[in-house]
């Protein structure tokens, strides 16, 4: 889908008159939906923003007073990836989570070195270990972006904590392989008198939690659910910055996680070990004994960093800056052997490979013709249901 929102913006102060702007942008308020129609609903008060479908398979025209900005698809000959090949571009910006795993981001490289500036996507950690990775020819140039919520979206859930003892921890998300469920199983084995409840689905299930199913957090039965629980727990071994843990904060949950799923040292998050059911089990047993006071100290610092730092509008200065500046940083030292390894890892990826995508893509398109032939009939009219 294709179309643009906005004429409206003045380019006189500005080289760049229009942002191609490629994001999944829905009505959802969760990402990647919350991303991209936020963001552009910013841009839109200083350029003229066109919007793309991510998946779509055409070539933007490009012009020296536009930038096209976005998130590449894994798959080849997507709209991003096409039209970064064009010369012609006032400016190219990558727009994507980012961690430092190949599995996740290999299929990015030619796109990185096509672009004059990567806006990632993620926690403190990721940035961290970026100089000791497989992509660290990326970092001279990289931003940091942090992710960000509309907390109208997320309104407060908790009037006060379980007592200690009795606190109880949810688990909001599926069962990728980037995070790291069967950890999350063996530390729920240890705390057999924990309450851990696993909100989602997913083909396998998470051993050991308490399966709550899908929840639409827009309704007040599922919202009255959420608030019964205290913290939010996940331990990805490679996610870059889950939204479900600024959701939680901005519920007055208190979210626990590894620093492994991007946030590292930030205050009103408390980090678990990678790996080490010990040092979690140490944790969470502490986390059941603290004070009520402290708990709340906890959930105001976590409200005052949703407002202070996690909104869409300094996520979006951060985007106009970028579109704004001049010049294309140089990569960092890069090697043939380098290349050729995130070329493998790209082709052999298990979750953004072709060949692993293919069967995905063909289930979600045969769903869409099965709605479709619901909706139709057989004989072309409205069907029911």
């Amino acid at each position: 889908m294709t179309g643009a929102r906005s004429d409206t913006a003045d380019p006189a102060s500005s080289r760049i008159a229009t942002v191609h702007l490629v994001y999944p942008h829905g009505a959802s308020v969760g990402t990647p939906d919350a991303i991209g129609r936020n963001l552009g609903a910013r841009l839109e008060r200083r350029y003229r923003v066109e919007y793309h479908d991510w998946t779509a398979r055409d070539r933007i025209t490009p012009a020296p007073d536009a930038a096209l900005v976005g998130h590449p698809h894994p798959l080849p000959g997507t709209v991003f990836r096409r039209s970064s090949r064009a010369a012609g571009w006032g400016r190219v910006l990558m727009l994507a989570p980012f961690v430092t795993t190949p599995a996740q981001v290999a299929f990015e490289d030619g796109v990185v070195r096509r672009s004059d500036l990567v806006l990632a996507i993620t926690g403190p950690y990721w940035l961290s270990v970026l100089g000791a990775s497989a992509v660290a020819h990326w970092a001279p140039r990289m931003r940091r972006l942090d992710l960000a919520i509309d907390r109208a979206d997320f309104p407060p859930l908790k009037a006060g904590f379980n007592p200690p003892g009795q606190r109880r921890f949810a688990y909001i998300g599926n069962n990728a392989p980037a995070k790291n469920t069967p950890y999350l199983s063996a530390i729920a084995a240890r705390l057999p008198g924990t309450d851990l409840a696993w909100f989602g689905t997913d083909r396998r299930p998470i051993e050991g939690l308490r399966p709550l199913g899908w929840q639409d957090f827009a309704t007040p039965a599922s919202r009255a659910l959420i608030g019964t629980f205290d913290f939010l727990v996940t331990v990805g071994r490679s996610d870059a910055n889950p939204t479900t843990i600024l959701e939680a904060m901005a519920w007055g949950l208190i979210p626990v996680c590894t620093p492994q799923s991007g946030y590292d040292g930030v205050p009103g998050i408390i980090n678990v070990p990678l790996d080490d059911v010990d040092g979690a089990v140490a944790v969470i047993e502490r986390l059941q004994g603290l004070p009520d006071q402290e708990l709340r100290r906890l959930q105001a610092d976590n409200w005052r960093a949703l407002d202070e730092r996690y909104t869409w509008d300094r996520f979006a200065d951060a985007v106009i800056d970028a579109i704004e500046a001049n010049g294309r940083p140089a990569l960092g030292p890069d090697s043939a052997v380098r290349r050729i390894h995130l070329a493998w890892a790209a082709i052999t990826s298990p979750e953004t490979s072709p060949l692993a995508l293919l069967p995905s893509l063909a289930r979600n398109r045969l769903r869409r013709w099965r709605r479709i032939a619901r909706r139709v009939g057989p004989s072309g009219s409205a069907g029911k249901g």
